[in-house]
């Protein structure tokens, strides 16, 4: 039997609309969910890819508002010979945010791109992304998986030097390499050098590069329910690579505003000011409103790529196989053994020449030893006609 409650609305009689079957509470899963992840936390690990001296470490704590890594003395750059490879630099930081907490992991890769010869100076990076992963895969691995460590990279920035050209082959190298093993997201550094006209120039030679060199870069779903999400969304992603401006200091406006930027003669570059950067654009990319979708990314799609591809040439448990050659020497063995090829063949050919004249010495010696024993022979004749010749006449 069904019943009806009803209730009175100025003076109207109305029914609430009545479900079929009765509320399980499958609905508030979502809440408990939240209510699991407000209090676990978030753990994100952001990698940053460039020359020195395009302002990673400014972004870094621009982006997050507050000194995630201390910046270099530039005062004792001279105090100590510059690493001879590149590095990784880790720095972690535990941010929180209206009771929510999350535990950041900042890489930096000092000396990358500073050398002459920049050959194979991305190796270093390439297999710090891929020991992660395979630390990763060796807990998981493990009897008792409690407490894993993740420190797989969830997004790495590559920070292009604003030339206004576009791309270097450094740059692209790199590029294609990174872009197949972590949410590549490229960023033109220090756009404040580059007028609007040449930014969007340079921005269009960027994305054609990238294009044409089948470079995979992190796209984030554009599609949504929400119209307004969708377009904001697109609006994001139209604007990569993206401009960034990075400055912790405050300056004063010409209007009295108090803003994150950098003063000049002619005016104040803002931060977060979209007219003078993109900035505001790649923070919510990166934390506001696409940072769970970077974490799946990294976890569904990366390192299960790398899960797969080792899972198909190694046994369970059994360790990752290291090239028995080394890329970073290759070039210098490469030319080790030309020289040592040349080496032999200047040796070869001395030893040809050797050979060639013991053999005409001894095609001599040969020759005059046949006629050395001509000679003997002729003597010998000689001698036994002289000695018939001599008995015959004592006979007479």
């Amino acid at each position: 039997m069904m019943t009806h409650s009803y209730y009175r609305n100025n003076g109207n009689v109305s029914t609430p609309p009545i479900s079929p079957f009765p509320s399980t509470g499958i609905a508030n899963l979502p809440n408990q969910r939240h209510k699991i992840v407000a209090k676990n936390g978030a753990n994100f690990t952001i990698m940053v890819c460039g020359e020195s001296g395009v302002g990673k470490t400014t972004f870094i704590n621009t982006l997050f508002t507050t000194t995630i890594k201390e910046p270099k003395n530039l005062n004792k750059r001279h105090l100590k010979p510059p690493p001879k490879t590149v590095q990784i630099h880790i720095t972690k930081a535990e941010l929180e945010e209206k009771m929510f907490k999350v535990k950041l992991t900042s890489i930096d890769t000092p000396g990358f791109g500073d050398y002459v010869n920049n050959r194979h100076s991305w190796i270093p990076i390439i297999d710090f992304i891929d020991d992660q992963h395979e630390k990763y895969m060796r807990q998981e691995q493990q009897p008792c998986r409690k407490g894993i460590l993740d420190m797989r990279v969830h997004a790495c920035l590559y920070f292009i030097k604003p030339t206004g050209h576009t791309l270097s082959p450094l740059d692209i190298e790199v590029m294609k390499r990174l872009g197949s093993r972590v949410n590549l997201i490229p960023v033109i550094a220090k756009a404040d050098t580059l007028t609007p006209t040449n930014l969007e120039k340079f921005k269009r030679n960027i994305r054609e590069v990238i294009a044409a060199q089948d470079i995979q870069v992190y796209n984030c779903p554009i599609e949504s329910d929400d119209e307004t999400t969708t377009k904001r969304n697109h609006t994001m992603m139209t604007a990569s690579p993206y401009a960034i401006i990075g400055s912790t200091q405050d300056v004063i406006t010409a209007d009295g505003r108090k803003v994150k930027g950098r003063e000049y003669s002619w005016g104040i570059a803002e931060v977060e000011n979209d007219n003078h950067c993109d900035f505001r654009k790649l923070r919510s990319l990166l934390i506001r409103t696409h940072m769970l979708d970077l974490i799946t990314t990294t976890e569904e799609y990366h390192y299960e790529n790398y899960r797969q591809m080792q899972m198909e040439t190694r046994k369970f448990g059994e360790p990752r196989s290291q090239p028995i050659e080394n890329a970073k020497f290759k070039e210098e063995e490469e030319s080790l053994k030309k020289k040592f090829t040349d080496q032999i063949k200047t040796e070869e050919e001395r030893f040809r020449s050797w050979e060639r004249q013991l053999i005409n010495e001894r095609e001599r010696l040969h020759k005059e030893l046949e006629s050395q024993g001509e000679r003997i022979k002729d003597l010998r004749n000689e001698l036994d006609s002289y000695y018939y010749r001599d008995r015959a006449s004592m006979r007479k």
